[in-house]
């Protein structure tokens, strides 16, 4: 059975006040046209299809088209909603959309129940489970127990009834812990949303959506594809592409990636203002990309984005590397603190007013309390 592997659409997101909705069309065409190429039995949209819970209508008008061409092609579609989406609009018509191919996961309710497809190896389950807090899993549990995203995801692995003798494939959006963020997802404190993969060890294959840049989580057949537009500057050096799974034999999995050519690239440049604007005039790149041009100027350029848009219409930053600004950028470095637990940074704080480290009953303590904290959030 052969799957095409999509997340993190976020249609109608504005990236530096630039609409991307052109470019989404584009590229939802292009992946169309993948579609047609390597012709699969299977669409999996692993979330955030959407940018905002209350999308602008002409993103509800652009998944709805891809999902038309996509029934149109007698495709099995599998759609869940991802932290970005609201559960309720995406959930809207689940039952009647089911009955044309395309699966949408329902509001988490605590039981999931798999959509079952067959090929010539036999069967291949279809788990949705979509974009889970552990303060709504504790709610289906009827618990009152302080919970991590860890335990909340393993709980909600250990309702489903698993035939571990068939082929499983698990469509979900969550952080795994050990993948690399970018700029344009949403950051947890200390990582407190991050998920164990040992959890996901029941799955053949485990369709991620959550972060932007396709990557292994922890194991090949535990992978997130990437968003199919860079959506920060941080992802200007991502190769965007969609990721085609092959299944065969259970414990068989083929991966390949295809790559996917945006309308317009994201990229820098970086020069002085005459080197850029003398540049423009005979090195063929494409005027229209979008852009973050570094000036290396020691004086400013008057109305510099102003004069330099009339050559490069989609400039989104332009900044000054110079002596000057090299001067003045000498702060201290705190560390990455989007890679350390909430744990640990209340143990650094407590360490640096007091004098001493936490002894083991205060660490235990913190440690309960903010697992109920961030079970909430």
């Amino acid at each position: 059975m052969k799957l095409l592997h999509l997340s993190d659409l976020h249609l109608g997101k504005r990236v530096n006040e630039f609409s991307m909705l052109e470019d989404q069309d584009y590229i939802l065409r292009e992946i169309l046209r993948i579609a047609d190429e390597t012709r699969p039995d299977a669409v999996v949209i692993a979330g955030d299809i959407y940018d905002k819970p209350v999308p602008p209508a002409e993103a509800v008008g652009l998944f709805d088209m891809f999902l038309r061409e996509l029934a149109s092609r007698k495709l099995r579609v599998f759609v869940i909603y991802g932290n970005h989406d609201s559960p309720e609009r995406i959930a809207f018509g689940e039952s009647l959309f089911g009955q044309t191919g395309v699966h949408v996961s329902p509001v988490y309710g605590g039981k999931i129940s798999p959509i079952t497809l067959n090929d010539s190896f036999g069967p291949v389950n279809f788990w949705l489970l979509p974009y889970i807090r552990p303060s709504l899993v504790r709610q289906s549990l009827g618990t009152d127990e302080p919970m991590s995203y860890t335990e909340a995801c393993k709980a909600a692995v250990d309702s489903m009834e698993i035939n571990t003798d068939e082929r499983n494939i698990l469509v979900t959006h969550q952080f795994v812990t050990g993948a690399l963020r970018s700029d344009s997802e949403e950051i947890s404190v200390g990582g407190a949303d991050s998920v164990d993969c040992d959890v996901f060890g029941a799955f053949d294959y485990v369709a991620l959506g959550h972060l932007h840049a396709a990557q292994r989580a922890g194991a090949d057949n535990i992978r997130y594809c990437g968003a199919p537009l860079k959506y920060s500057l941080s992802e200007m050096n991502h190769k965007k592409s969609a990721t085609i799974i092959e299944l065969k034999n259970k414990g068989e999995l083929n991966i390949e990636q295809v790559p996917l050519k945006p309308l317009r690239d994201m990229r820098e440049i970086r020069g002085s203002y005459s080197e850029i604007t003398l540049k423009s005039n005979y090195d063929g790149t494409p005027r229209e990309d979008y852009l973050r041009i570094v000036l290396t100027d020691e004086e400013d350029v008057p109305d510099a984005v102003g004069r330099l848009r009339a050559i490069y219409p989609n400039i989104m930053r332009l900044e000054y590397d110079n002596k000057r600004t090299r001067s003045g950028s000498n702060v201290t470095d705190a560390g990455d603190m989007s890679k350390k637990t909430p744990a640990e940074l209340f143990g650094e704080l407590y360490e640096k007013q007091n004098g001493a480290p936490m002894n083991s009953e205060q660490s235990e303590l913190v440690s309960r309390l903010i697992s109920g904290i961030w079970g909430d959030e």
